[in-house]
């Protein structure tokens, strides 16, 4: 755990084991913060208010700073250790352990880092990322309990019954997820380049998904559309 940004006292960065992807999973984490040293947190049941290590930080958790490394073992039967170490050779057993969290065989494991700020980006730096065990499947980054959209195209088709669809899509590929009314305007002669007879048009549809027209499966969120226009040329 090379850095954490200053973003808040409780922004924190270390590594985590969590049950689900969902905003409530049950999870275990040993963090390192700018403002209360080294911490072991966890959440033991679905949907309940996570929980730390101690009400108040102690001086000697807040004597803990980056850079420093953390770990978190999970055993077979479910419980859970943290540890710290300024070498990565002698590792310190925190006070926590071990607790026992009931989550299912399969988990996932990776590094958290979140702000402790509404609105604000953290940035964390780790590096010599190791894991024993079986893991089975690439490194990926997910946002988790971030109210936003999830990244799809942004399109509008227009058709008739005569043949396929003129479609459009958005030059901005993360249209979906801004948060302020954005007009987009499209020009009139990048569908008719299509071959459509703009005179001759009974259907107008707005979506997100594949350039094809058909929405692609998996995305959440929701947009909000006002005032189609139709300007004279």
């Amino acid at each position: 755990m090379l850095s954490v940004q200053n973003t808040n006292a409780w922004a924190k960065a270390g590594v985590m084991i969590r049950e689900t992807l969902e905003p409530g999973s049950p999870f275990a984490a040993v963090y390192i913060t700018p403002g209360n040293g080294c911490r072991f947190q966890a959440r033991m049941t679905a949907d309940m208010d996570a929980t730390s290590d101690t009400a108040v930080a102690t001086a000697g958790q807040i004597a803990i700073t980056a850079p420093y490394r953390v770990k978190l073992e999970r055993s077979v039967s479910g419980t859970f250790r943290g540890y710290y170490s300024s070498d990565g050779v002698n590792w310190q057993s925190m006070t926590w352990n071990p607790q026992t969290i009931a989550m299912a065989s399969n988990v996932y494991i990776g590094l958290a880092v979140t702000s402790h700020s509404a609105g604000v980006v953290c940035e964390a730096k780790l590096t010599n990322v190791r894991t024993t065990g079986t893991v089975g499947a690439q490194w990926a980054n997910q946002d988790i309990g971030i109210a936003s959209n999830a990244v799809e195209p942004l399109y509008v088709a227009v058709s008739n019954a005569a043949g396929s669809p003129a479609v459009v899509a958005h030059d901005d590929p993360t249209a979906a997820t801004l948060d302020t009314w954005t007009e987009w305007v499209i020009p009139l002669q990048a569908f008719a380049n299509q071959g459509i007879n703009l005179s001759n048009v009974d259907k107008l549809a707005i979506g997100l998904g594949s350039k094809s027209g058909v929405a692609s499966s998996g995305g959440t969120g929701t947009i909000y559309i006002d005032d189609v226009r139709l300007y004279r040329p």
